[in-house]
């Protein structure tokens, strides 16, 4: 009797092993867009963000916002120079009777032809001060300082998304080993029931098991569904999802000493930058509204002919007793304008520059507390989500040894069906904890990166 137990106990485990060969297959019928022809795109973390880059739309006004804010600078420096041109027109107007002149008095024929080279400079107190181009450059510097605080923003979103698929992905090959394991536990309790060696309960209790687990497994396909829909999103800017991506979550960086991780913030901190240079820019808005209390002068230089005819030479349709005389010539303007009154207004806008200032003084304040604070906070997250990685992966590798040991147990009779249903819970748990902490760190590094740049 114990030789025909041991021969059903061999050829049990033989089936078993076979079962959990056999790949388990999502009963949900999840629905599924085209996939273009050809084999799939093959990604890394860096080819995810080169995509993101060149189609998320949050990133590209910063693009946009930081290239108006150069051109910006070119128009202020373009400002306090000369601005030259070229005019050419022809004015005529209604004969006086008995004179050869039109009859407005600002001309001195009936036909005038206009040829002008132009030249025209405004100076004023902010042409030799600069005020005006400082502000641009102040501005364009925080516009690029803006631009690496939204591409950094970009990476943690393309690292969460990147991850959580591969997180997912992990968790799917989990649920689908629970599930062949839970409907190894089920076959073997059948057929020890069979066998007469164990009771009707422990057969319930290994089918709840497996359809729990074959209901995490729908579930698993459904999770790793919706994070390849985020990422693709992200990445494409034609919907697609025929794409895989590379399982790199076990070479993350390493973190560095937080003296080497405070020093790097100090420096290359671009939300500092951002909110220095917006200070600068509110300084020198103050100074252009100041200066606008005070004189200003326009010179408009003109050369070329204002001549009866469309010549070098002609004779005066006034006075043509005077002979062919020279048509090309200069004239100079010079206009003077001084401020005198306007109600308060030039005041009101000094007095709105100098609260902007004021404002920008506050931010910046507050930024510098923030990187503080901040930088505080994703270090020790970092910290701790490294700590958990090689800790949980080691609760992994136990659970896995313990399911094994259990089901050995459980063949020979030495152990519950509710102590082989915790085995297999706590094994799912344990690997997609560990799973969890590894995209947790590298999502932290990805953080922390935002206040340090890259190390």
């Amino acid at each position: 009797m114990k030789a025909l137990a041991a021969a059903a106990l061999i050829a049990l485990s033989a089936a078993g092993a076979a079962a959990q060969n056999a790949p388990a297959v999502p009963s949900l019928p999840l629905a599924h867009p085209d996939a273009p022809a050809g084999a799939p795109l093959v990604l890394t973390l860096a080819d995810a963000l080169q995509r993101a880059k060149q189609n998320e739309p949050a990133f590209l006004a910063s693009m946009a916002d930081a290239a108006n804010a150069e051109d910006d600078r070119v128009q202020a420096k373009a400002s306090m120079l000369p601005a030259f041109g070229a005019t050419t027109q022809y004015v005529g107007n209604q004969e006086s009777p008995g004179l050869r002149t039109g009859r407005f008095v600002s001309m001195d024929g009936v036909n005038m032809y206009r040829a002008w080279l132009t030249a025209r400079q405004e100076i004023s107190t902010n042409t030799f001060t600069g005020a005006l181009l400082r502000k641009a450059d102040a501005a364009a510097e925080a516009a690029k300082a803006k631009l690496d605080v939204a591409q950094r923003g970009l990476v943690v979103t393309v690292t969460r998304n990147y991850y959580g698929l591969i997180s997912a992905e992990r968790k799917y090959a989990t649920a689908q080993l629970a599930a062949q394991q839970a409907q190894r536990f089920f076959d073997i309790a059948q057929q020890q029931e069979r066998l007469g060696q164990v009771a009707r309960s422990d057969v319930v209790k290994a089918e709840i098991a497996y359809r729990q687990q074959q209901q995490a497994f729908d579930e698993s396909a459904l999770a790793m569904d919706n994070a390849r829909l985020s990422l693709a999103v992200m990445i494409f800017p034609a919907f697609n999802e025929n794409f895989s991506v590379v399982d790199d979550m076990q070479s993350a960086p390493a973190l560095p000493p937080f003296a080497d991780v405070r020093a790097m913030a100090e420096r290359g901190n671009p939300d500092l930058r951002a909110a220095d240079a917006l200070l600068r820019a509110a300084g020198e808005d103050v100074r252009i509204s100041r200066t606008l209390l005070l004189p200003s002068l326009v010179i408009d230089a003109m050369y070329g002919i204002e001549a009866n005819e469309f010549a070098l030479h002609s004779s005066v349709a006034a006075d043509p007793s005077l002979g062919v005389l020279p048509n090309l010539g200069y004239a100079v303007t010079v206009n003077l304008s001084v401020p005198l009154w306007d109600w308060g207004g030039l005041r009101s806008k000094l007095h709105q520059s100098e609260t902007r200032q004021k404002q920008a003084q506050v931010t910046l304040s507050q930024a510098q507390r923030l990187l503080v604070s901040n930088l505080y906070s994703a270090y020790n997250e970092a910290l701790a989500a490294r700590a958990s990685v090689d800790s949980l992966r080691r609760v992994a590798e136990l659970a896995t040894e313990s399911l094994r040991l259990m089901t050995l147990r459980y063949e020979a009779g030495e152990s519950t069906a509710l102590e082989m249903v915790d085995a297999q819970n706590t094994l799912v748990q344990a690997r997609n904890l560990a799973d969890d902490a590894e995209a947790r760190y590298r999502v932290a590094i990805a953080g922390l990166q935002t206040l340090t740049g890259t190390f």
